[in-house]
């Protein structure tokens, strides 16, 4: 039967198979799907425990994406710098970035064995105004960003490294 026969729908579903032909051929699995990477470490993990308001934006957002457990221990070290980026005529700080570098380890539990290490990292910035309520507000909000942002990177690393753990 030729192509010009099929009926549009049915053309659509021809040429929505046929691209998935190549990821067929390369063993794709989705993350999330039954055996996937994300399902293999979803409540596997225990993050260490938060010892700074940055730290624990951090932390609640990988048990958020990650879930909480016992089997792997991930271990991080946060080094956040500032770098004033826009300054007026009047040498007046008005833009600063935050710049953020995680440095994470995954040990298993029982054995102390590092199955997984790695680093990430990413920038935010916050404008200053005059008032320092209305600023440190937006240092803040910036500080919750950096930590999402870090915490995000840190997930798609360890499902992209999970398959390697046993």
């Amino acid at each position: 039967m030729s192509l010009s026969r099929l009926g549009l729908s049915s053309r659509r579903a021809f040429l929505l198979s046929l691209s998935a032909l190549p990821l067929a051929a390369c063993n794709f699995q989705p993350v999330y799907g039954p055996g996937g990477s994300g399902e293999i470490i979803r409540n596997q993990i225990r993050v260490a425990d938060p010892a700074s308001r940055l730290e624990f934006e951090l932390v609640a957002r990988l048990e958020d994406r990650l879930g909480t457990g016992s089997n792997y221990m991930l271990d991080y070290v946060i080094d956040r710098t500032t770098r004033n980026l826009a300054i007026d005529e009047d040498a007046v700080i008005n833009r600063i970035n935050l710049v953020g570098t995680l440095t994470f380890t995954v040990r298993e539990a029982g054995t102390g064995r590092t199955v997984q290490t790695g680093e990430v990292s990413t920038f935010t910035s916050y404008a200053t105004t005059e008032s320092p309520v209305a600023t440190e507000s937006a240092r803040r909000d910036a500080e919750d960003r950096l930590a999402i942002a870090l915490a995000d990177q840190v997930v798609t690393r360890l499902i992209a490294g999970a398959a390697s753990w046993s």
